[in-house]
């Protein structure tokens, strides 16, 4: 209840300092109904106070002035400013780039992860658990999942397990004895592979189905490519190398320097293309 209580308090306390900004008001006249991102400013001219996208850029920005919570940084906030784009898909890559490359501060920080990793199974031994830091996730066949840290990994493993009477053993979460049933198997919980009472091969085959569902699309281009988006008022071309977003042009001549992706896997970029790219909803054209 105090903790509810102080909640009530701290949102009755925003919306009873909060004043429309009307410093920003002629900005307002200006921003178009478009795709694309848009970008708080205040004093400073190296970290902004925000970074946001949306199809209509006007109606966007015009929701923060009616949301007292974020009176804050309203009041801090000195200009706007925006990029307007194709569409939804060039919004939602250039606002991944500008917040990774600018770290607004009341943006939830995107940095990359050291400690992305996935399981790499190679259908005959144990799953192991490979990092992007030492391995090329966009050229290296036969990963499932991606997990912000070695724990996230190993427990999608145990719930996989758990799912379809697995052996832990088998999958290397715990030590086993060979041809000797696990403590699992005698609950129950494991089918028995670890001791001859199922094939091995069905317990893999089991595995491989569940892994399925999460496997890494390995890049499926010899080299970068660019990915036609055509909206309302413009065409943009996205230059795509290994899933990182290299950036936008609307003219192919414009791409030349765009096309060696930085070392790493993008994890956002994969999220964010991999399904539309493989679709066919989107023209692609190698480069």
């Amino acid at each position: 209840m105090v903790r509810r209580a102080a909640s009530h308090r701290l949102e009755f306390e925003a919306a009873a300092i909060y004043e429309y900004p009307d410093h920003l008001r002629s900005f307002l006249n200006e921003i178009p109904k478009l795709p694309g991102v848009y970008t708080f400013h205040g004093d400073s001219d190296v970290m902004p106070l925000y970074i946001g996208k949306s199809i209509n850029l006007r109606t966007r920005v015009m929701s923060h002035f009616r949301t007292p919570d974020e009176a804050k940084m309203l009041r801090l906030t000195r200009r706007l400013s925006w990029i307007t784009t194709a569409g939804e898909l060039g919004a939602l890559l250039l606002e991944a780039q500008m917040i990774k490359n600018q770290q607004p501060l009341f943006n939830k920080r995107l940095r990359r992860n050291r400690q992305l990793c996935s399981l790499q199974w190679d259908g005959v031994t144990q799953p192991n658990i490979v990092y992007a830091r030492d391995l090329d996730f966009s050229a290296s066949p036969n990963l499932f999942g991606l997990y912000s840290s070695r724990r996230a990994a190993q427990e999608t493993l145990k719930t996989i397990a758990d799912e379809h009477q697995l052996c832990y053993g088998l999958l290397g979460l715990e030590s086993y004895s060979k041809n000797r049933a696990c403590f699992r198997a005698s609950l129950k919980r494991c089918a028995g592979a670890c001791c001859g009472k199922e094939p091995i091969g069905d317990h893999h085959q089991r595995l491989l189905a569940a892994l399925e569902k999460v496997r890494v699309i390995c890049w499926p281009w010899p080299g970068a490519v660019a990915l036609v988006e055509e909206g309302p008022q413009e065409t943009q071309m996205h230059i795509i190398h290994n899933w990182f977003y290299l950036g936008s042009v609307s003219d192919l001549d414009e791409a030349k320097n765009l096309t060696s992706p930085p070392k790493g896997f993008d994890n956002d970029g994969y999220k964010y293309l991999c399904r539309p790219m493989l679709s066919g909803k989107y023209p692609i054209i190698p480069l």
